[in-house]
């Protein structure tokens, strides 16, 4: 059942019961914008122990602020209780909830206009208390009441201001603007996982770059990426990057990300060029030009620690950091031996690593003959050949006399080398290849 379906059948039953219920939230404003909701919410004056009883198999997910899941097959719908926020100590919960009997009191608590809205599902009628429709009609995000509050009772809000903005195109009230600006520094009083989780939507909802411009102006940039912060400024040799500086440049692969695409790509595009600002050497004697020696080392490592402080999994962590170590090398394709250009494209996720090379070039000098070269490579090459099957076993090296150790291991990736480069295609040849290369090396009993 379609999460639309399941949130209309929610009202239905709680109406039924005596009790008011609503559509409300971000699935009514993009219901109003002609978008797809990604999720429903229903908000209603039926309290969770009446929702529990009416719907046996909820969920009391947040029982405590008011709010039950409510799932079928695959659509699942949260059931908000009408209430008031009172004082949120942590920054991010209430101290304790009081409920409310009216759509117009509840609606008072939450973020923006443009998120408070309510649709009733019967008659299709849209309940705006806070001016939402008209500032979805001017393009405007606003925070509902005074905004200090807002972005005090939760320091999210602030992201999510510039997440909202990004997404649709609109601009941040001025109040609500200088709010934001006033409270930014508190933005690092957030969690670790819901900064990254919030950072990875402005990567990924497809405008990644109005939405780091939008940190940036805003402060909120320093505060949660010191690192990108910094590239502002950095200047790199106009040879290369006609484009301008490193923070330009990074903006504009930004502007070339998909929406919904791979976040850990997004996140490897933003972070390939971390180790600049510390390794910028400016030009040095006549004919010298700009220098970032080593920013690729630098940048790696730099991009482990921010991966490791925002909490990222170790698998999504040694992705972005390969994305960073290893986006430098397609220069030097057209030169790789038949065995390293093997090795190159058997990287983990290559398909990332070679967008990432393309947005790079696209958003520099343009020039894409080394991007053409792999994909031509990956689309003639077959797999087996990139991936070639060990024709000799360590059972074949004991047979053939070679004892157990570190030799083993050489004499396998000489075979797999040799494999790559095409010199030997078959276990005949390889056999001869091993007593050909290590017979010397072989230790007599």
């Amino acid at each position: 059942m379609k999460g639309r379906e399941l949130a209309n059948r929610i009202c239905t039953t709680l109406r039924a019961k005596g009790y008011q219920a609503y559509l409300v939230g971000g699935c009514v404003r993009d219901i109003v914008l002609g978008r797809e909701p990604v999720d429903y919410d229903v908000a209603t004056d039926s309290t969770p122990d009446e929702v529990a009883r009416i719907f046996p198999a909820s969920l009391p997910v947040g029982a405590q602020f008011g709010v039950v899941v409510v799932s079928d097959d695959s659509a699942q719908v949260e059931i908000a209780t009408f209430r008031s926020d009172v004082g949120y100590s942590d920054g991010r919960h209430p101290d304790r909830v009081e409920y409310a009997k009216t759509p117009r009191d509840d609606v008072r608590r939450r973020d923006f206009t443009i998120n408070a809205l309510l649709l009733d599902p019967e008659s299709g009628e849209v309940l705006d208390f806070v001016g939402g429709r008209d500032d979805l009609r001017a393009g405007i995000i606003r925070a509902i009441g005074d905004a200090d509050q807002r972005f005090g009772e939760d320091k999210l809000r602030m992201m999510r201001a510039v997440r909202f903005a990004a997404r649709f195109g609109y601009t941040i009230e001025p109040a609500t603007f200088d709010a934001i600006k006033r409270h930014a520094p508190r933005i690092r009083e957030v969690s670790a996982e819901r900064l990254r989780d919030e950072l990875t939507k402005l990567l990924t909802e497809g405008a990644a770059r109005r939405a780091f411009e939008l940190l940036d102006e805003t402060g909120l940039l320093e505060q949660v990426l010191p690192g990108i912060a910094r590239m502002k400024g950095v200047e790199q040799p106009p040879e290369f990057h006609p484009e301008g500086d490193v923070w330009r440049h990074t903006l504009m692969m930004l502007e070339g990300l998909k929406p919904g695409g791979s976040a850990t790509l997004a996140w490897g595009v933003l972070l390939h060029d971390v180790g600049k600002p510390p390794t910028f050497k400016p030009p040095a004697g006549p004919g010298g030009r700009i220098r970032f020696d080593e920013h690729v080392e630098v940048g790696t490592a730099m991009a482990r620690e921010i991966c490791r402080r925002l909490r990222f999994s170790n698998e999504d962590t040694e992705q972005i950091a390969a994305l960073v170590a290893n986006h430098l090398r397609f220069k030097d394709v057209p030169q790789m031996r038949p065995s390293t250009l093997k090795r190159f494209v058997r990287l983990n996720r290559f398909e990332e690593h070679l967008e990432l090379h393309r947005l790079d070039c696209a958003a520099s000098h343009g020039q894409l003959e080394n991007y053409q070269l792999v994909r031509r490579f990956l689309a003639e090459t077959p797999a087996k050949e990139v991936r070639p099957p060990r024709l000799v076993t360590g059972d074949d090296l004991l047979a053939m006399g070679f004892r157990p150790g570190p030799l083993f291991k050489s004499i396998l990736e000489a075979l797999e080398e040799a494999q790559l480069n095409g010199k030997i295609c078959n276990r005949k040849e390889a056999l001869e290849f091993v007593e050909e290369s290590f017979s010397a090396s072989r230790q007599q009993p």
